[in-house]
């Protein structure tokens, strides 16, 4: 692979590191109250944007496909907005005493609060040539259920409630998310045929977007002198995140491979990547609603935007591993179907 094709494939993450750097130069830019005026043009504006932008792309009759696999939709929506949430404050329980900095384990359960995301379970799920549509729908779902489930969960395990006003949280969420995202499902009805011809490009627009409301959440960090982040406890989380994903893969795996399972090889690929992967697009917005004004929000954010490109990361490593497995097991599945042939 080419630099230029490099770049391309990885400039997301490039572009993390470097919005992150610019907010470290010069944070008052992009602070509350600075000449950006985040508080208005992202808060609102840039939220409203993505949500609208989700709308405008989602395909809603591929959905409609996938919506009868009941028992696989179960299965995702409990693990990732149910299971993975409990493991992840069972753990912190346990880390609570180390001298790991205590921002950055609440921002640990903040990931395993989000929803999965719309666009890397699925892209992964495509690329070993899995159950696409289950995935599809199970991303979507999530991030609709997350819109309700997510803040509930983060008001629950970390005992926000008492600090931030809950009904507010959620008036905000539906005007920035859930009202952009029906105009834009409307607005598609109408443009359809021009979007499928001119095919936007949907996935680079939300995430310039997103880089800017990181560039701001880090602009509050880095314009706050009382914010100190040891790099100790920085590597321990990058260690911790790889370990909760490759353990979270394995079991997805393990369960939705066993004999009663009732799951097809292509299935297990969509449960696998959907079940582990967190929302960046989602999270990153939510956790500026929910934590408004908290000076630690930035911190809290870290684990998310390191989930993120190591869940990328590690699934790209393993497309290939997934796919000859789910070849093979398909080849076994069809030789022990064929009738055997009269003596």
């Amino acid at each position: 692979m080419g630099l230029w094709d490099r770049i391309k494939k990885e400039w997301f993450i490039m572009g993390i590191i470097l919005v992150i750097a610019l907010a470290r130069l010069e944070p008052s830019v992009g602070a509350k109250g600075g000449p950006l005026k985040p508080e208005v043009t992202i808060t609102y504006i840039a939220v409203s944007a993505i949500f609208f932008n989700s709308g405008l792309s989602l395909k809603t009759e591929e959905l409609t496909s996938a919506l009868m696999h009941v028992r696989l939709h179960l299965f995702v929506q409990i693990f990732t907005l149910l299971f993975f949430p409990t493991i992840i404050w069972l753990f912190l329980k346990a880390l609570a005493t180390t001298p790991i900095n205590e921002w950055l384990l609440k921002g640990l359960q903040t990931v395993g609060c989000m929803p999965p995301p719309v666009s890397s379970a699925v892209i992964l799920t495509k690329a070993v040539g899995g159950n696409e549509a289950a995935a599809i729908f199970n991303s979507a779902f999530g991030s609709f259920l997350g819109i309700v489930v997510t803040p509930l969960l983060l008001l629950l395990f970390l005992g926000s409630s008492s600090s931030v006003p809950f009904t507010s949280i959620f008036s905000q969420l539906f005007m920035t998310v859930v009202v952009p995202l029906i105009i834009g499902q409307i607005v598609r009805r109408y443009i359809k045929d021009w979007l499928e011809r001119k095919k936007p490009p949907f996935g680079a627009i939300s995430s310039c977007v997103l880089l800017m409301i990181i560039y701001t959440t880090f602009c509050d960090t880095f314009s706050n002198p009382n914010i100190d982040l040891d790099k100790f406890s920085l590597i321990i989380i990058v260690f911790i995140i790889f370990f909760v994903q490759l353990g979270f893969i394995s079991l997805t795996f393990f369960l939705s491979t066993r004999p009663k399972s009732g799951f097809t090889a292509a299935d297990t690929v969509a449960i696998v990547f959907c079940s582990t992967h967190k929302s960046l697009t989602l999270g990153i917005p939510m956790l500026k609603i929910v934590f408004a004004g908290y000076e630690h929000l930035s911190l809290i954010s870290v684990p998310l935007l390191i989930y993120h490109p190591a869940q990328i990361l590690l699934g790209s490593l393993l497309v290939p591993t997934m796919k000859s497995w789910m070849v093979s097991r398909q080849k076994a599945l069809k030789l022990t179907r064929q009738p055997k042939a009269p003596v």
